[in-house]
């Protein structure tokens, strides 16, 4: 009987668990059942070689050895990918903290936010002509501030394109942005690319400075996340490109498209606006005014950007490439950055500290600006070097006092310096109209007759430019001939400090020497003073402040100021703005300014030379207008004998013809029936400066003349008879 047991030495067989299963499948295992069956020690020998050729026949297939190298395989690769994702998640996690822990250190140096607070943005001063054409931006920003809604909308569209394209879906910072320039920065080897987004750089424009360091980072994320808790998307891109700078002294996108394209940012189009956000990257070097070919570059950059994200087509983003923004001539002639400064200079005494943007409406005519500059450019370009003059001034003014234009120099970019409003400078004989004014107003008149001799004020000996006298002559020949001694007798008759009330009372400002040189213009005005004190001549004799600015509004409409009143009234009685009008008028006609005659126009005026022939002057009037001119140097030297008669005459008249182009004419204010005084000569007297300068006086001081009789003039009395000889002898 066969034992059911197992033969002695043999291991009794254990069945496999589910642990170690797999090892019974090997083929050893297999073949050693296989052994056991044939050795006889079960009875059903049979029974057990059937099982065991069941499993030596399915061995062979689930033992396979290919099968096994391929399953430890797809172990191994599924274990380093937990291994690497156990890792990854761990880094990631302690990293995250540390990043946590390292903004929580830095936002632990900055105050509370409580205290956090976007400042305002500085406002701008935009100044426009009468007709409200833009003159000029003033203010740190150089623009307006214009909402996301008024700009073009290729604008933020190309802005976000170039510098941050995931701007509307992330939140503040982007740490793809960041990581795709930790790479390329690696690659490269230095830092090439930034992973700021607008909202960073926002913060770093608003709160911080420029220095590249980790904490000035960390700082700048942090606020960013505190910017985009606060504001919107399109507010946060409202104040970004409405502050960040784009060269040229441009701040926000408005200062830029009147910068470089003459235009605001609402009209800008879409080759224009790429150009504007190429800037971003480098101002400086991308400034269309300083490299267009590069500025074009740029943009075409931002245009394949732009046609990558969808905003443009790829047909337009090629038709515009091919097709770069040119930068735009200045629309305005550069001389109105003079009255653009002049405005700015006196706007605070309009509406004191501002803080928010306004409109100033000036009375300047644009067109008027433009011609005297280029009349005045042109003039010294071609015969300033032979004059020896290199600088001049010329100012426009109607019968209100308002400024139609104002150049004070030859060229704005070169020196900014306002001759018409700052400098001062001695009038020479163009001050003589107040010393024949305060005469007059003494009982002079047109027709009074004063002797023309040698003379002596105290030490001082006045002289005609010619070193001639001309005996017994009117008053209205004296002026119109410019004779410096009956000047100066008028004005010791009268009373130098009665002549100072004159002209201050017509407009001048500056203080004056009431010594009897001032008949002569020894006392340094400016230019805008001197010719507003000539506009009651023009106007009837009614005083003007000259004024710039008619209205001050906000950008939303709402009036700061408004121009009222009519200045200070009359300051020159009817009957002697008609006598000083037909005195100076003949000096066009027959005297020292017959070159500043308009053809078909009645005018008159009055030529100034200073000592050492410094400075040159005409300034003179229509019923309409009055105009300044002054020709002369920065540093005071003197002309190779340039005069008021000549160049600054001439000037005037290229200026007030073209002035007067289409109106209709128009007799001078005031009537006076004296009748003309025949000249001596037919030359065209000169007016220079007076031969013997006037010595040191003390302020106050009045000296007789010396060297003539009371007989050389009319007593100031009007009621001394019509008769030739009361005229002379005075009755």
């Amino acid at each position: 009987m066969a034992s059911s047991r197992p033969p002695q030495g043999r291991p009794p067989r254990r069945k496999p668990s589910a642990a170690n299963k797999t090892l019974d499948l090997h083929p050893m295992r297999a073949g050693g059942s296989g052994g056991g069956s044939s050795g006889g020690g079960r009875s059903s020998g049979g029974g057990s070689g059937t099982g065991g050729t069941a499993r030596r026949s399915a061995g062979p297939e689930r033992g396979d050895p290919r099968r096994k190298k391929t399953t430890r395989g797809g172990r191994r690769k599924r274990g380093l990918l937990r291994r690497v994702f156990g890792w990854t998640m761990f880094v990631g996690i302690w990293g995250l903290i540390a990043l946590v822990g390292v903004l929580a250190y830095f936002a632990a140096t900055l105050p509370p936010t409580s205290e956090w607070a976007v400042p305002k943005r500085p406002p701008n001063v935009r100044i426009v002509s009468e007709r409200g054409d833009l003159i000029a931006n003033r203010g740190d920003t150089g623009g307006e501030a214009v909402t996301i809604a008024e700009m073009s909308t290729y604008l933020p569209q190309a802005v976000m394109a170039i510098e941050d394209r995931r701007f509307r879906d992330h939140f503040g910072v982007d740490p793809i942005g960041l990581a795709r320039a930790a790479v390329s920065n690696l690659v490269a080897g230095g830092v090439v690319e930034g992973g700021s987004t607008l909202t960073q750089q926002l913060a770093k424009n608003l709160f911080l400075t420029p220095e590249r360091t980790i904490e000035r980072k960390m700082q700048e994320m942090l606020m960013a996340l505190w910017l985009e808790a606060k504001y919107s998307k399109d507010q946060i891109l409202e104040m970004y490109l409405n502050r960040v700078y784009l060269g040229a002294g441009a701040y926000g996108v408005d200062a830029a498209a009147e910068r470089y394209f003459g235009r605001s940012a609402r009209e800008l189009d879409l080759a224009q606006s790429a150009m504007i956000a190429g800037l971003l990257k480098a101002p400086s070097r991308y400034a269309p005014t300083r490299d267009p070919d590069a500025a074009a570059a740029r943009a075409r950059v931002v245009l394949q950007a732009m046609a990558d994200e969808g905003y443009i087509s790829p047909i337009d983003a090629k038709i515009a490439g091919a097709n770069p923004a040119q930068v735009m001539t200045r629309a305005t002639s550069p001389s109105v950055g003079y009255v653009a400064d002049w405005v700015a200079d006196v706007l605070p005494g309009y509406v004191g500290a501002i803080d928010e943007d306004i409109v100033v409406e000036t009375t300047i005519d644009l067109g008027l600006q433009e011609m005297a500059q280029d009349a005045l450019k042109t003039r010294l370009d071609k015969d300033g070097k032979e004059m020896g003059v290199g600088q001049g001034a010329i100012v426009v003014m109607d019968g209100g006092g308002a400024v139609k234009a104002l150049v004070g120099g030859r060229d704005y970019a070169r020196s900014q310096f306002n001759r018409a409003v700052t400098a001062k400078r001695q009038p020479g004989s163009s001050f003589k109209p107040f010393v024949y004014l305060a005469a007059l107003e003494q009982g002079f008149t047109p027709q009074s007759v004063v002797v023309d001799e040698p003379v002596k004020i105290g030490n001082w000996s006045p002289q005609n430019y010619t070193k001639k006298y001309y005996g017994p002559v009117t008053l209205t020949r004296a002026l119109s001939n410019s004779l410096n001694t009956i000047a100066a007798k008028l004005a010791v008759t009268v009373g130098p400090a009665n002549v100072v009330k004159t002209a201050h009372r017509l407009g001048i400002h500056s203080e004056l020497d009431p010594n009897a040189s001032i008949a002569l213009g020894t006392s340094e005005v400016t230019l805008l003073e001197l010719t507003s004190a000539y506009v009651p001549f023009s106007n009837g004799g009614y005083g003007v402040v000259p004024h710039v600015i008619q209205r001050i509004r906000t950008d939303d409409g709402k009036v700061i100021y408004k121009r009222s009143g009519s200045g200070p009234g009359r300051v020159v009685s009817e009957l002697q703005v008609g006598e000083m009008n037909a005195m100076l008028s003949e000096a066009l006609t027959s005297g020292t300014a017959q070159r500043a005659q308009i053809e078909g126009w009645p005018a008159a005026g009055k030529t100034g030379t200073s000592q050492d022939w410094r400075d040159a002057w005409f300034i003179g009037y229509t019923a309409y207008f009055t105009a300044g001119v002054w020709l002369g140097n920065d540093d005071n030297a003197s002309t190779k004998r340039a005069t008021g008669g000549h160049a600054p005459a001439e000037l005037w008249r290229a200026v007030m013809q073209k002035v007067h182009e289409g109106m209709a004419v128009a007799d001078l204010p005031g009537a006076y029936a004296g009748g003309a005084v025949p000249m001596a000569s037919a030359e065209v007297p000169l007016d220079g400066p007076n031969p013997d300068a006037y010595p040191a006086q003390r302020a106050g001081e009045t000296r007789p003349a010396q060297g003539a009789s009371h007989g050389a003039w009319i007593p100031p009395e009007r009621n001394v008879g019509t008769g030739f000889f009361k005229k002379l002898f005075g009755g």
